[in-house]
């Protein structure tokens, strides 16, 4: 019977900071470049020219190096400081030493520049555009950050609304579409199966899968270049980042300290947790199956855990860029939670009447299929009986008996010439121990099967044989048994095991009947695919002489 079972289911960049944080859109500086520069008798001669052409600390993104944090001085009083301490004759070898970390910073600047100028535009363009936000509004840069995450969020909207409708279609014509991998029992290969998924899905205008992804690589790339670009402007001391904050952040620039520092790195981990927990209501992880569902499950434990060493990573960010991670978080649990509203999403104009959020009730006559994050339930009798016998094969298959044995009855009720589906079914009733009824299935099958189907036909053979075999009709077993030999010799591996296993089968209870010598002749065929059969061979003919000896004697 294992064999009959198996035959059934077998058919059945951190380089950013440091390189764009140096550098200039001056192409050629007159400070570094200038040969006048290294001659220490400039300094004493004419010290207010190289004050007024270098600058001590720059005021924006475009610095060489990083300069000291801003201070109240004025900058006037400063370079006539400089100027006059470079000035001494004592001191030129300090500020040509100064002039000469410049220059290899510029050297290094200008190096990196030229290695890394794909990522420089696109975040000089969002410095840009959050410093003329900032310079139109004149809010201070505490909300300016928030603001312009809310903005970049409404921008990309559109695309997530683009993505959950073409996700809600897919949803919608999937109970229409033939599985991509052919299921048990069908007799396609994997090609034919999937060149028949295609047509359909193109006949019905489905929409392409990778719709599922559409949000994320468009959504997270822009979360990198926002986060990147508040973080360089935070490293470079960007205007007003030094007091542009609030409360305890009142540096944008710093990093967190003080009693208040745990705020903002809990709130980081906090919002990551709860925004894995409600993506996955969404998505029951463990009802799925196989590597799938194992890769599913640690998947999730992966980011659950992943929220522990955000806390301490939260202590290495600046307070600038917390404050963006804070409200991009914010802002993604409030969509999430929106988004599950069913209010929200007739408004919005998404697919809602079979995508459901989670039941842990499931009727019996319905079927449930995962898709991406959506879960979708679909009552069985609004599927066609070939469908209902796919979905009954994968349960099978999976071992999921009781789920099969339903479907399988809704397809025999929509169909009752479904061979496949009453062999499957008779072998469920079987292993269940319900021999009546799984005979009566089998003996179904057999008049709707072709006779070129020569390996469903020996499978329906056999359950009807073995059925009846142990319910104690072993006579009416045998006529099924016998017809096996009848057939022809199946092509495929698995198929000719369960010719030969009935075979095997015959002779056993040929041989309890005492019909020793016709046990042999039925368990010698089989000897020809399986040797070890040859032990049974050999007593059947040891036996069969003795029981002709007896008989000769008697008479």
């Amino acid at each position: 019977m294992g064999t009959a079972v198996n035959l059934l289911r077998r058919r059945l960049t951190p380089a950013i900071s440091a390189s764009l944080y140096r550098h200039s859109s001056l192409p050629n500086p007159k400070p570094i470049t200038s040969p006048n520069l290294f001659n220490p008798c400039s300094f004493n001669s004419n010290p207010s020219p190289f004050c007024t052409t270098t600058s001590f600390r720059s005021f924006s993104w475009y610095s060489w190096t990083t300069g000291p944090k801003a201070t109240n001085k004025d900058p006037s009083l400063e370079s006539n400081e400089l100027g006059e301490e470079l000035g001494h004759e004592d001191d030129a070898g300090a500020g040509t030493e100064l002039l000469g970390s410049e220059l290899d910073g510029a050297v290094f600047s200008e190096a990196a520049v030229g290695e890394t100028s794909w990522y420089h535009y696109p975040v000089h363009a969002v410095v840009s555009l959050l410093d003329e936000f900032h310079d139109f509004s004149g809010l201070p840069w505490w909300i300016i950050i928030p603001t312009s995450t809310l903005a970049l969020r409404a921008a990309l909207f559109p695309v997530l609304l683009l993505q959950l409708k073409k996700v809600g279609e897919i949803a919608r014509l999937y109970p229409k579409l033939p599985p991509p991998l052919p299921p048990p029992l069908s007799g396609r290969s994997y090609r034919e199966q999937f060149l028949l998924f295609q047509k359909k899905k193109q006949e019905l205008g489905c929409p392409s899968y990778l719709w599922s992804f559409a949000s994320f690589f468009i959504q997270f790339p822009c979360f990198l270049l926002w986060m990147a670009s508040i973080r360089i402007m935070c490293l470079n001391h960007h205007p007003g980042f030094d007091s542009g904050g609030i409360l305890w952040f009142e540096d944008l620039t710093d990093y967190p300290h003080g009693i208040f520092s745990p705020i903002f790195p809990i709130l980081i981990a906090g919002l990551h947790y709860t925004n894995v927990q409600v993506s996955f209501q969404t998505f029951k992880v463990e009802k799925l199956q196989g590597v799938l569902g194992l890769l599913a499950k640690y998947y999730k434990l992966y980011l659950d855990i992943l929220a522990i060493p955000l806390v301490f990573i939260g202590y290495c960010v600046p307070q600038g860029s917390l404050v963006y991670w804070v409200t991009n978080s914010s802002l993604t649990l409030f969509q999430q939670l929106s988004l599950r509203s069913p209010y929200v999403r007739k408004k919005l104009g998404l697919y809602d009447e079979k995508v459901l959020l989670k039941h842990k009730n499931v009727p019996e006559n319905s079927v449930e299929e995962n898709k991406g994050p959506f879960e979708i339930k679909i009552p069985a009798e609004s599927l066609s009986a070939e469908k209902l016998l796919d979905l009954a094969l994968e349960e099978l298959a999976k071992g999921h008996q009781d789920s099969a044995l339903t479907l399988l009855r809704i397809t025999t009720e929509k169909n009752y010439e479904l061979a496949r589906a009453h062999v499957a079914l008779g072998q469920i009733l079987c292993s269940k121990g319900s021999f009546a009824e799984a005979s009566e299935s089998f003996q179904q099958a057999i008049p709707k099967i072709e006779q070129e189907d020569v390996g469903l036909l020996s499978l329906a053979y056999f359950g009807a044989g073995v059925s009846q075999i142990w319910q104690g009709n072993k006579s009416e077993g045998i006529e099924h048994l016998k017809r096996i030999a009848e057939l022809k010799e199946p092509d495929d591996p698995m198929e000719k095991a369960c010719y030969y296993r009935g075979l095997v089968m015959l002779g056993s209870t040929l041989f309890q009947q005492g019909e020793k010598i016709e046990a042999a002749k039925y368990l010698r065929v089989a000897a020809a695919y399986d040797p070890a059969v040859n032990a049974y061979v050999k007593e059947c003919e040891e036996e069969g002489e003795e029981q002709k000896k007896q008989s000769a004697d008697s008479s």
